[in-house]
């Protein structure tokens, strides 16, 4: 049993809801500075009362999909009004039908490449929440439901920047992500570990959005969010995997602060340690190995980074831990001469890190060379 305080988890990144505050009109800073209060208040909630996460043991047996959508009717109650659930057929609620879709979607990914029944797997009821507060910018896991926001529709179309949170399904399949990192390895949202685990979000979001969309690595945008933001924002989404730091540059929100390598790793007290900032590191080494390996990215690439997050890694991994285990698991998965393993040592060492190395030397010490290097 392991019980931590971090679980209350929102897409949108303080360092951009800080540039809006800075930078936006009257109404915009307005918005984003309640976001960020409600951010604080949901922290110091959860550290007052933290969750407890126990470890579930292996699904057995079929699946079990109940999938259950709520509506807060622009209040903050939670879960709300029951819209829509299990087999029932979508309602005249567009946020209703894709929290149900995208909830479905991530669930399928899971279970039928992955054999993992929901986000406990032991077939843990999936719940969202839509139209929590008018006009909330926000979408997050709580510990034990998913909550979205409408976005910028109680603004002037001018001034809106952002669209309702259930559109993007990365978005919906990154924040349960976060569900099953606290069933499994848990990582501390801190620094390295924290960043981390806002990286397994962003990888497991963007190949159910692949999955559903039947693209291949090579066809794949890589973009986490995309179409979140309206024609107002100078942008394509919330971060980029293949080049992080060139997701958006826009005079409200701010440019895209996220590194690619570790010889730009930003040591920071801000967003617990950079963990929306760092993880651009480990995306785009997720991003490199699965471009290398071809093919749908959540059949191998996909795999062996399921199988770190729920086998190997712990509270405390770092990025030279991810790189290590990585390797291992895809030495176990494919062979210790495998185009695979070989994928995973190039993808590492295209940010920085050198599969091998000892925990704390990061780049310095390279016991296994990245091939054509």
């Amino acid at each position: 049993m392991v019980t931590n305080s971090y679980l209350i988890h929102s897409i949108l990144p303080p360092h951009m809801l800080e540039h809006i505050a800075e930078h936006g009109t009257e109404a915009q800073r307005e918005k984003a500075l309640e976001n960020l209060s409600l951010s604080d208040q949901f922290r110091e909630d959860r550290t007052l009362a933290p969750t407890t996460a126990m470890a579930a043991p292996d699904a057995a047996g079929p699946a079990d999909k109940n999938r259950m959508v709520y509506s807060a009717d622009e209040g903050s109650q939670l879960p709300g009004r029951l819209i829509r659930w299990e087999g029932e057929p979508p309602v005249s609620d567009l946020a209703v039908d894709e929290a149900y879709d995208g909830a479905g979607a991530t669930y399928d990914m899971y279970w039928e490449e992955y054999q993992r029944n929901s986000i406990d797997n032991s077939g843990m009821d999936i719940i969202s929440t839509v139209h929590y507060k008018k006009g909330y910018d926000n979408a997050f896991w709580n510990g034990t439901q998913m909550v979205y926001g409408d976005g910028d529709e109680d603004l002037p179309p001018a001034q809106r920047l952002f669209n309702r949170f259930t559109s993007a399904m990365d978005i919906i399949a990154h924040e349960l992500t976060h569900g099953v990192t606290q069933y499994t390895a848990n990582l501390v949202y801190r620094n390295q570990p924290g960043a981390l685990n806002e990286a397994f979000s962003d990888v497991f979001g963007v190949l159910v959005k692949q999955r559903h969309l039947g693209q291949t690595a090579q066809e794949a945008d890589w973009i986490v969010g995309a179409g979140l933001f309206t024609d107002n924002v100078n942008g394509v989404g919330i971060r980029s995997m293949a080049n992080p730091g060139t997701a958006y540059d826009d005079p409200t929100l701010g440019k895209d602060p996220q590194p690619g390598h570790m010889k730009d790793y930003v040591n920071t007290i801000q967003d617990n340690g950079g963990v929306h900032i760092n993880s651009g590191i480990p995306n785009r080494a997720f991003y490199l190995m699965a471009m290398e390996m071809g093919g749908f990215a959540w059949e191998k690439a996909g795999k062996i980074w399921y199988i770190t997050l729920n086998e190997r890694a712990t509270t405390n991994t770092s990025f030279q831990g991810a790189a290590n285990l990585t390797h291992a698991v895809a030495v176990d998965l494919y062979g210790a001469e495998s185009g695979e393993q070989q994928a995973v040592i190039n993808g590492w060492a295209g940010v920085g890190i050198q599969v091998g190395a000892s925990e704390g030397t990061g780049c310095l010490t390279a016991l296994f060379r990245p091939r054509g290097r």
